[in-house]
């Protein structure tokens, strides 16, 4: 074993009659899963004796290729792209027979096969092909390199994400022949936008056009994703569709058999489970399968030929990987569309600013409807501000204003009617009644909640608060400052008795209701769709989320609220949202006048004027003080980047699960970001990595860790 540039030791030295024996031997020998552990004294092949192997070490100063020496009787299975085991780690000072020994094994695969390697010292021979089945391709490969050097990781976490855990029996099972192309589809309802149809015919041609397209509300999204890939495969190539959640991948995943029929494409989730996934994902890379629909991680489905990369919802937090090195879904399929020269489709029915980046920088084209066509699609949104609720004497008293109860009694005459909570829970969070001071617990002055008994709880260490009274003021009295899903479930339900409530919410989604009356209360992002669509929708507590500490509250709010009332039927069907929210906010407006797009632009152009994502790049860096001040004062950062912070970072909610950034429990740890101007983001990603691998090398890594993220999520 040795760093990229190794040679092989070879068993040039020996009796040729001792050669003759142990070839002879290790053919009569049965197939070594792990052994023989050196391959001791085993002739090479004859021919490119060395493969280049990466390791599964995802530690970036070990983020290279290493060279094993190939034993004959692994010659013909030990191909590019296959899955190896390897002994690593022993060191340089344990050589036998001119043959590296001992070590640990560990999963890799070989990307090459060389006549002779550069590195003077002996090398360990590979310790078994683990299937001959070739899963790593060039393309692949290039592509996660990639990747793992814009987000400053290494190749072998990258590799983690794009190809999933072997199966053995899937990969043993044949997959069937490929299917013959569709035939081109009619543009159907892609005629609603401009430049749609041409969008359609440009891919049936075998053109790769790249767009941002704004969708209008109502379900037809799924059919139009659905048309633009059989458009693709009729033109010989293949499509690839990465969705968000598991909802939404089913719901292209029917449009998709309606329109190709059964077994034409393949679906990439993590709830199929691993036998399903790997069989599915082979037949993609056999190229049996030539469409794929799935969530984040078929973002690297080895789909042959790509002619079409798209990607729905985008502003979806979904599409951020949480294991380092975090790529998001949108970034590595510009990357795809841009080394493989296919066309690029981004929907959703709002806007991030990243799309109208896009489109602002000329990379991609805009496909939005015309007014006449958005008037007519989307539902009356009406709003409710301090003032109406200052003024309202129901909305004081109960949980719904006035004009929230009417459009929700008059949405039950004709069918379902929705009610977006932000929060889950009974009541989430309160406050003193008297004075509005957050109601903390006396211990570590974490927030206290309600829950379901009616006890009083920390929200983070879990105690019980029996006798809470206002350090402020003095009061005895709490009152919500935000309700939560099953509060408002069960006050809906003493104000409606006679219609059914459902909940939809992290314990339980629904994926669909039927088109009868009922209420059914969602926290956002569980919204099950209802036959027919929603006569109503109540958007409740909307400063809850656009009050939150970061950058993209007010985007993130936006695209929330459109998704829900996007479920909601069209103004001529009587269709109407009401949102509780301040109406002169930038959001709020976007909303009534339905124009995500605008919103976007607008938003793009102040964080220009302040510098802030995504016309720069950034970084964020998090952890222990004195490492993060060490980490700062070692990294060669570009001459044009500037440093914000640091600032402390909260730790980790107890019973909420730990996010990447997170302090952990008990300990203080500190954020910096880094911010490069466009151009730069390559050179500021270099740098962190640099920086980071001689800290691991060091093993200053392993006492105090700091954590890396290039283009963080939340930066507050």
């Amino acid at each position: 074993m040795s760093s990229e540039n190794g040679q092989s030791g070879g068993a040039e030295g020996a009796v040729p009659e001792q050669l003759a024996l142990i070839r002879e031997s290790v053919r009569k020998a049965k197939a070594p899963k792990a052994k023989p552990r050196t391959w001791r004294g085993a002739a090479l092949a004859k021919e490119l004796p060395v493969a280049r192997v990466v390791v599964d070490k995802g530690v970036l100063h070990l983020d290279r290729y290493f060279d094993y020496a190939v034993p004959e009787e692994l010659d013909e299975a030990a191909q590019p792209g296959v899955r190896v085991r390897v002994r690593f780690g022993a060191g340089s000072r344990n050589v036998r027979g001119g043959r590296r020994e001992g070590g640990g094994l560990i999963d890799g695969f070989v990307v090459e096969r060389c006549a002779e390697s550069d590195y003077g010292g002996p090398l360990a021979a590979l310790a078994q092909v683990v299937s001959p089945e070739p899963v790593l391709s060039e393309e692949l490969l290039g592509l996660a390199r990639a990747v793992a050097d814009r987000y400053a990781g290494s190749l072998a976490d990258v590799l983690q994400l794009a190809v999933p855990p072997r199966h053995g029996r899937a990969e043993s099972r044949p997959s069937p022949p490929a299917a013959a192309p569709p035939p081109v589809p009619e543009p159907g309802s892609w005629q609603r936008y401009a430049r749609g149809a041409e969008f359609v015919a440009s891919l049936a041609a075998g053109g790769a056009p790249r767009a941002v397209w704004t969708a209008l509300p109502g379900p037809q999204w799924a059919d139009e994703i659905a048309r633009a890939v059989q458009a693709t495969l009729a033109s010989g190539r293949g499509a690839l569709v990465v969705v968000p959640a598991g909802r939404p991948a089913a719901r292209v995943d029917a449009a998709l058999r309606e329109r190709l029929g059964e077994g034409q494409h393949a679906v990439l989730t993590a709830d199929a489970g691993q036998e399903r996934r790997y069989r599915e994902w082979l037949a993609v890379r056999r190229g049996a399968v030539r469409a794929v629909v799935g969530t984040r991680a078929a973002m690297f489905a080895p789909v042959r030929d790509l002619g079409l990369v798209v990607v729905w919802d985008d502003g979806d937090a979904s599409h951020s990987d949480e294991n380092a090195p975090f790529p998001h879904v949108r970034e590595v399929l510009e990357l795809r569309a841009s080394r493989d020269k296919c066309g690029f489709l981004l929907g959703s029915w709002g806007c991030t600013v990243e799309a109208a980046q896009l489109v602002e920088s000329g990379w991609a084209a805009p496909m939005v409807a015309g007014r006449d066509q958005v008037r007519a699609a989307a539902p009356l949104v009406r709003t409710v501000g301090d003032g109406d609720l200052a003024r309202d004497e129901a909305a004081r008293a109960a949980r719904l204003p006035t004009l929230a109860w009417k459009a929700a009694r008059e949405g039950l005459k004709h069918g379902p009617v929705l009610v977006q909570v932000p929060r889950r829970g009974y009541v989430p969070r309160l406050a003193c009644e008297r004075c509005r001071e957050p109601a903390r617990c006396r211990a570590c002055a974490g927030p206290l909640e309600a829950r379901d008994d009616g006890a009083l709880r920390c929200a983070w260490c879990g105690r019980g608060e029996g006798a809470w009274h206002c350090a402020e003021c003095g009061g005895f009295r709490l009152r919500a400052q935000v309700v939560g899903a099953r509060r408002t479930a069960e006050e809906l339900g003493r104000a409606f008795p006679a219609v059914p409530v459902r909940t939809s919410g992290r314990e339980q989604v629904l994926d669909t209701v039927g088109g009868a009356p009922a209420l059914v209360v969602s926290t956002p992002g569980a919204e099950p769709v209802a036959e027919g669509g929603y006569a109503a929708a109540l958007l409740l507590d909307g400063w809850a989320m656009l009050g939150r500490p970061d950058l993209r509250a007010g985007e993130d709010a936006l695209r929330r609220w459109i998704g829900a009332a996007a479920l909601v039927r069209d103004q001529g069907a009587g269709g109407t949202v009401v949102i509780v929210a301040e109406p002169t906010l930038r959001p709020v407006q976007a909303l009534v006048r339905w124009d995500p797009v605008g919103h976007a632009v607008r938003e793009l152009a102040e964080r220009a004027e302040l510098g802030f994502p995504p016309v720069s790049r950034m970084a964020a860096v998090v952890g222990p003080p004195d490492a993060l001040s060490e980490f700062l004062g070692a990294v060669e950062l570009p001459s044009d980047a500037e440093v914000l912070g640091p600032v402390p970072v909260a730790a980790a909610e107890t019973g909420r699960p730990r996010r990447s950034g997170d302090a952990p429990p008990g300990e203080q740890w500190e954020r910096a970001l880094v911010r490069v101007p466009p151009g730069s983001g390559a050179a500021l990603a270099r740098a962190l990595k640099t920086a980071q691998a001689a800290r691991m090398a060091r093993g200053v890594g392993q006492q105090a860790a700091v954590r890396v993220r290039i283009d963080p999520l939340d930066i507050g």
